[in-house]
């Protein structure tokens, strides 16, 4: 996929040029010596360079999330190399390096995950008893635990409708891993196809309200790793606004009437 998206921009260069209008032989000798011309191409090359070192980046990263430091001096080295043909590796000796590389950083992840999940599930289970001490907070016999922040008189909605909430969710580090608020635009979504603590805790709420949740490893991701900031067996709070509710059993547009 990353040689796919380096021929892709050279081909889509190449297109550029096979698109222009024929020119006599006086006109292409001008364009030849022209320096606008010769900017443009070194543009082409640079933006070549830059999308191929932007995957290289990303794989350096990838790799040192792994415990796995690679010298860049060395990447930089093995690039003008194999440009220049005096590569001291076959490409095949390449690959096979890093399909080695690769396992590894495979076995390192899950050593990796494995103390994150650990300290994740004692540091959940002590957020979870400091804050469900809290008089204005409520457990649930699942564990999930809610605070009514705001309380509202409207329905309240069951598994089966979808709801339109605003929201903010963070670790209980206080990062915050998304936000409607932040997109400044609610969002919609059946109740009964997300996280086991948000389908439980927004048939609690009624519209208009707005609900601080703490949710339990078990209720939320799980062992899962989601994104950079979800770690495996993260204990999660959101701050939920329900905003709207569509009853399954009608269309949007006659719910809205």
């Amino acid at each position: 996929m990353k040689h796919l998206k380096a021929t892709l921009l050279l081909a889509s260069a190449m297109g550029l040029v096979a698109c222009q209008p024929a020119a006599d032989s006086n006109t292409t000798q001008a364009n030849a010596a022209s320096s606008e011309q010769t900017v443009v191409t070194d543009q082409n090359a640079y933006a070549l360079g830059v999308s191929i070192g932007s995957v290289i980046n990303n794989a350096h990263g990838k790799y040192a999330n792994a415990n796995i430091q690679l010298d860049k001096t060395q990447i930089l080295a093995g690039i003008s190399d194999i440009l220049n043909s005096k590569a001291t590796l076959t490409l095949d000796e390449a690959n096979g390096l890093l399909r080695e590389m690769e396992l590894l950083a495979k076995q390192n992840l899950v050593e990796i995950n494995a103390k994150k999940s650990e300290a994740n599930i004692a540091a959940g289970q002590a957020f979870l008893a400091e804050n469900g001490a809290r008089p204005e907070v409520t457990t649930t016999e699942s564990g999930l635990q809610y605070e009514v922040l705001v309380a509202g008189d409207g329905a309240m909605p069951t598994a089966a409708d979808t709801v339109t909430v605003h929201y903010r969710g963070t670790t209980i580090d206080g990062t915050e891993f998304d936000s409607s608020y932040s997109r400044n635009e609610p969002t919609s979504f059946p109740l009964n196809r997300v996280i086991k603590g948000w389908t439980e805790g927004l048939q609690l709420m009624n519209v208009g309200s707005k609900y601080r949740f703490v949710i339990p490893s078990e209720l939320a991701y799980g062992e899962r790793q989601m994104g950079d900031d979800i770690s495996p067996n993260s204990t999660l709070v959101f701050e939920v606004e329900l905003l709207d509710i569509t009853s399954a059993e009608k269309p949007a547009e006659e719910a809205q009437q």
